[in-house]
């Protein structure tokens, strides 16, 4: 997915405000268990958030691409991250919470994925703990044609990422065209991402078929809602 991009991903989001959306997490976790000491960030990327939620629990991460976890054990080399499948790891233990962030559930494909990912997440939730999703776009919120252009640099690069969008069997689809300026010239490649759009039915039904009780706070960290969900008692 971030085969080419990962390198500059940070560059590319440097807009996002991690400590403030990490603080809210926080908030949310100690409203609920005040205890919570453990915290597994799935699809954890280059552990932007995990740099702030270390602050508070003791973390761990997981993702699927391996050019994200290269960043993200530089960024954090006394944290243990785990390369797997948000659909099907098994990491034999459990954690007192349990975190999804910006919307990288839309990348388990299809709603039997988002089925299995949640079971994953509650496999690996101790039974007072707590769930944390940021989901993607519903189908009547994204914007089929939207284009969109965004600009980052670092000391040595300049960076501008444009893409249009569309849907594509129940998927919204998103060509990535990067231009990447440096001393040597300017490189120019390509990244495809696909995120599967669900309502919220979906959502809700993806988490109670897994033993849940789940709350929706419509707003969320970036106005994209947040799934909070805990064992059925």
């Amino acid at each position: 997915m971030f085969s080419r991009s990962a390198e500059i991903y940070d560059a590319v989001y440097a807009f996002k405000d991690y400590a403030s959306e990490a603080e809210k997490v926080i908030k949310i976790v100690r409203d609920r268990n005040r205890d919570a000491r453990t915290l597994l960030d799935v699809a954890c990327g280059t552990g932007a958030h995990l740099q702030h939620l270390t602050t508070e629990f003791h973390c761990e991460g997981i993702d699927l691409d391996p050019g994200l976890l290269e960043v993200a054990r530089k960024r954090l080399p006394d944290i243990t991250f785990h390369q797997g499948d948000m659909r099907v790891f098994d990491l034999g233990k459990k954690y007192d919470v349990v975190t999804c962030l910006f919307s990288s559930i839309g990348y388990v494909g299809d709603e039997q994925g988002l089925k299995r990912a949640i079971g994953s997440f509650a496999r690996h939730l101790n039974s007072d703990g707590v769930l944390v999703v940021e989901p993607w776009f519903s189908p009547d919120r994204f914007r089929v044609g939207h284009f969109n252009l965004m600009t980052g640099e670092t000391p040595d690069l300049k960076i501008a990422r444009a893409n249009t969008s569309r849907i594509e069997n129940g998927c919204s689809v998103m060509d990535f065209h990067y231009l990447v300026a440096s001393a040597d010239g300017v490189n120019h490649f390509e990244e495809c991402h696909r995120l599967a759009l669900f309502t919220s039915d979906q959502y809700r039904n993806a988490f109670v078929e897994n033993g849940l009780d789940v709350d929706l706070d419509t707003e969320g960290l970036m106005g994209r809602g947040l799934y909070v969900a805990r064992s059925a008692s």
